[in-house]
């Protein structure tokens, strides 16, 4: 017979403000030398985490591995192939072998083969094979020690281009473009994440999506102006502003929400 009792929530025992500490737990954080990667690397091991970066670029993340070890955050590089499980199964190896677990996985890593509609169909396959069958395929291998310890928390960074549909006005007069592989995947990701969360739910695992709005990179200025019109805050993002909710579902202050999309974009997506 089940017991009728509660479960305690971990943010009992103490402060909430304790409830987003992250020491003692390993992250991973793929795609960790790009755009949002390091971001996402400063958030997680700022927060107390022992954070691998990894992608196909060793030597970029050794670099941002070294930047952030000199600040005095436990950062280590790997190397990932999104497209190989050999690849994968190596890295996820090596972090057991190294920490004996992982309790953290941010899934960050984006292949962009795509400019736009023009493109070929096999661009289309090359980014799918990255984007959806290699997302797929590195949380099945990462989630393995998830399940087994039965806890640990998922994160896929979506974006508002999962959500909503191209305003193809942003773009005239400017070398930019909205490619079509990028709102499939990421419109997939989110849908994903769902299926994840039923799926792993009873082992303990939690995942959830972020989905950030336009990160300010000097863009092409009339972009800039007509993006920043679109948002209730009259801005574009900066890379800070994504650290808050990855800490926030990488501990235990979330520790009741999985199956979640939180809309980092500025008020974009309810306008």
């Amino acid at each position: 017979m089940k017991s009728s009792r509660r479960r305690a929530s971990p943010v009992e025992s103490g402060e909430v403000l304790n409830s987003f500490s992250l020491a003692g737990k390993v992250a991973l954080v793929t795609g960790g030398a790009g755009r949002y990667g390091r971001f996402i690397v400063e958030a997680l091991a700022g927060a107390g985490a022992i954070t691998y970066i990894a992608s196909r670029n060793l030597e970029k993340c050794r670099e941002l591995a070294d930047e952030l070890s000199q600040k005095g955050y436990k950062v280590l590089a790997g190397q990932l192939d999104q497209a190989s499980q050999v690849s994968a199964r190596e890295l996820y190896e090596r972090i057991l072998r190294e920490q004996g677990k992982i309790d953290i996985l941010v899934n960050n890593a984006v292949s962009r083969p795509m400019k736009g509609y023009s493109d070929p169909v096999e661009s289309f396959a090359a980014s799918m094979e990255v984007n959806a069958t290699g997302l797929f395929m590195v949380t099945k291998v990462f989630s393995q020690d998830m399940i087994k310890r039965r806890c640990g928390s998922i994160i896929n960074i979506a974006s508002i281009q999962g959500v909503v549909g191209p305003d193809f006005s942003l773009y005239e007069g400017t070398e930019m473009d909205a490619p079509p592989d990028y709102f499939f995947h990421k419109a997939g990701m989110i849908n994903l994440t769902r299926y994840l969360a039923a799926k792993l739910g009873p082992y303990g695992v939690r995942v959830n999506a972020i989905s950030p709005g336009g990160l300010f990179a000097n863009q092409d200025p009339a972009f800039v102006e007509r993006y920043n019109k679109r948002t209730f805050l009259g801005r574009m993002a900066s890379g800070d502003e994504i650290k808050g909710a990855v800490v926030f579902f990488a501990s235990d202050a979330s520790s009741y929400i999985t199956g979640a999309n939180l809309m980092v974009d500025g008020g974009y997506t309810a306008k």
